[in-house]
């Protein structure tokens, strides 16, 4: 039996003001998994942390006060961010994803390029597009 394994080759990265709300919110309200956690150097701060997505996938998450100094990527958290992830079915999601605090940017929605769909904005501005289509 020949076993196959395919590498993620794509982790967006995202920086947020408050890391471990952060974490919360992508694990509890749009069903990421946590596999990897770092604490930074203040307090409660994200250095690092991994999380992945049920159908393939994931993204990494820090905190701006994770480093003693300002860094290229801190300046990210002032930004907002857009991710597209794939699930088989969004509206059994979207609940969920409001009951954490997201905000409804696009409502459930069939696009013409045959995805169902919705976006959301997280608790720090950054959008979260879940939808049904997962590429050609």
């Amino acid at each position: 039996m020949t076993s196959l394994t395919k590498t993620v080759g794509v982790w967006p990265t995202l920086v947020y003001l408050n890391g471990q709300a952060a974490l919360q919110f992508l694990t509890d309200g749009l069903g990421f998994e946590l596999v990897a956690s770092y604490p930074g150097a203040a307090e409660g701060s994200v250095a690092h942390a991994e999380l992945t997505w049920p159908a393939g996938g994931g993204v990494m998450v820090s905190s701006t006060d994770a480093q003693s100094e300002p860094n290229e990527f801190t300046l990210l958290a002032d930004q907002a961010q857009s991710v597209y992830l794939v699930h088989d079915d969004p509206d059994a999601l979207i609940g969920r994803a409001i009951g954490a605090g997201a905000i409804v940017v696009r409502g459930l929605q069939d696009s013409d390029y045959g995805s169902r769909g919705f976006t959301v904005r997280d608790p720090e501005g950054n959008l979260w597009s879940i939808g049904t289509y997962a590429g050609e």
